[in-house]
C-alpha cells in the first residue's frame, strides 16, 4: 500500500492516522507545483484531480479524499473511531465538518483574491475552531481516545498556526497533546517537517 502525500499538506492527516492505526505503507512524495511524484511520474496519472492524498492499495485500486481515506482507516482500526450506537455517524459528521467548514476555508487564506477575503476567511476559520472547542468531549474530539478526526483537526491547526489564525485555549492545548504522540512525530519526520 502507498500513501501519496505532499509535506505539510492535508495528506498529513492520513499519514498520522495510518501510523496511529499501525498500518504498513510506503510513502510517495508529490511535488504539487510541478505535478510529479518523487520518481518523476506525472501525478495526473495517479490522481486526475491533481491533489493529495491518495492511497493506492496493493491491488492497484486507489482511494482519494480525506474523508474517504480517514473513514477507511477507521474501519481498519476501529479504536480510531468513536464508540457507541451513533459513533460512526458522529465520525462522518465531524470529518465532513472539518473538510467543508475548515479545510476549504483555508484556500481563501492561502490564495486570497484580496486582503479583505483573507481576513474574512481567517475570521470564519476562527469561528469554526471556537465551535469545535465547545463541542470537544475530553482531551480529544470524542473523549479520551484519539480518532482519525483528531488527526485531521490537528493538521488544520498546523495550518492555522502558520497563517496566524486565532485558536481557542482548548485547541492550543489539544495541539500540544497531539503533537507529542509517536504517530505524529513519525509523520513529521517522514515529511521533513520542523
Amino acid at each position: 500500500m502507498k500513501l501519496y502525500y505532499a509535506p505539510g499538506a492535508c495528506s498529513l492527516a492520513d499519514h498520522i492516522a495510518m501510523h496511529e492505526a499501525g498500518l504498513n505503507f510506503d510513502r510517495v512524495k508529490v511535488d504539487l507545483k510541478a505535478k510529479v511524484t518523487e520518481d518523476g511520474t506525472p501525478f495526473a496519472e495517479i490522481n486526475p484531480k491533481g491533489y493529495v492524498p491518495v492511497v493506492e492499495f496493493d491491488d492497484g485500486k486507489r482511494l482519494t479524499e480525506n474523508v474517504a481515506i480517514l473513514w477507511w482507516i477507521a474501519q481498519e482500526a476501529p479504536s480510531l473511531a468513536p464508540s457507541g450506537d451513533d459513533g460512526a455517524l458522529r465520525l462522518v459528521e465531524t470529518l465532513a465538518f472539518i473538510s467543508t467548514e475548515i479545510h476549504k476555508q483555508f484556500a481563501r487564506v492561502f490564495r486570497p483574491s484580496s486582503d479583505a477575503e483573507a481576513t474574512a476567511a481567517r475570521e470564519k476559520i476562527a469561528q469554526r475552531f471556537a465551535l469545535v472547542a465547545k463541542t470537544m468531549r475530553g482531551e480529544y474530539l470524542f473523549g479520551d481516545k484519539v480518532s482519525v478526526a483528531d488527526a485531521y483537526l490537528f493538521t488544520m491547526l498546523t495550518w492555522a498556526q502558520k497563517m496566524s489564525v486565532e485558536l481557542p485555549p482548548e485547541l492550543q492545548a489539544f495541539y500540544k497533546r497531539i503533537r507529542e504522540r509517536p504517530a505524529v512525530k513519525l509523520a513529521f519526520e517522514h515529511e521533513g517537517l520542523e
